[in-house]
């Protein structure tokens, strides 16, 4: 990881390389912290969306996922949630592999499994800083999950993203993880699904920056009862409110208002 400016700008770097038949390869990644945009207002979320978001920031325990492929935006989500509550008034610590941007205010801590650094041993000893907000970068086994839902149901508000293509998903992902259903429906407030679309720029034809569509699920009492009755993606579409937008309905407003194109919210959602 370098940090270069450039001119006015300050530029992260990553770089990865493996060697290969042909020589070495290498990726770079470029992170432009001064197109950062740590916002819920920027996110591009529609309004009752957002709603559902921020009354789930509000509250003082529970677990909010984040879930989409790989660069969908979800660690932007998640800063962005973070910014909203860092106000000095709260301890927010994370655990993340890598820290993507620094945050003044926020307590950071960066995965290094050489140390034995995990996310759930970074986790078990962030909870012991006395936190009231908690963000671990991914979820990805059993341990980390039930160690990130003890700490909800003790208090602790706690952000964090899987990788599933859906909110439906991301349930069902942690059910298969062999996390007890009892305890999911006892901990999770709100999952968000979401993708980056290309917008179409000016002149109608090219494409220029980048918008979120997203799709988020309240975790309401009747969701909470189907967690723990034989769960099941069915048995929750057909009992969502008719209103609740899934990542197709989205996309498909982003289009009628002109902002992005049938070709690209395709190919977004073909990815995942």
């Amino acid at each position: 990881r370098i940090s270069l400016k450039l001119g006015e700008k300050w530029v992260d770097l990553r770089v990865s390389t493996l060697p290969s038949n042909y020589g070495e390869r290498i990726v770079l990644r470029l992170l432009d912290k001064s197109e950062a945009k740590f916002n819920l207002d920027d996110l591009g979320m529609p309004a009752g969306q957002k709603e559902v978001f921020t009354k789930s920031l509000s509250q003082n325990n529970g677990i909010i996922l984040v879930t989409g492929p790989t660069g969908s935006g979800k660690t932007t989500t998640l800063y962005a949630g973070l910014n909203l509550l860092n106000d000095q008034s709260r301890n927010i610590l994370t655990v993340e592999d890598p820290i993507e941007y620094a945050v003044d205010g926020i307590g950071q801590t960066q995965v290094n499994n050489k140390v034995g650094m995990t996310f759930a041993a970074g986790l078990r000893a962030i909870l012991r800083q006395d936190p009231d907000v908690v963000m671990v970068g991914e979820i990805r086994d059993k341990e980390t999950a039930e160690i990130a839902i003890q700490a909800s149901l003790t208090g602790h508000l706690v952000l964090s993203t899987i990788h599933t293509n859906d909110t439906l998903g991301a349930i069902t992902r942690l059910i298969d993880m062999g996390v007890e259903p009892y305890l999911l429906a006892s901990s999770l407030r709100t999952i968000i699904s979401q993708r980056l679309v290309r917008k179409l720029s000016s002149d109608g034809e090219t494409y220029s920056g980048r918008q979120g569509i997203f799709e988020i699920l309240d975790i309401d009492q009747n969701v909470k009862e189907l967690i723990n009755d034989d769960f099941s993606e069915k048995k929750v579409r057909d009992i969502i409110d008719p209103q609740h937008d899934f990542l197709e309905e989205s996309g498909q407003k982003l289009i009628q208002d002109g902002v992005t194109t049938l070709e690209e919210v395709r190919r977004v959602l073909m990815e995942a």
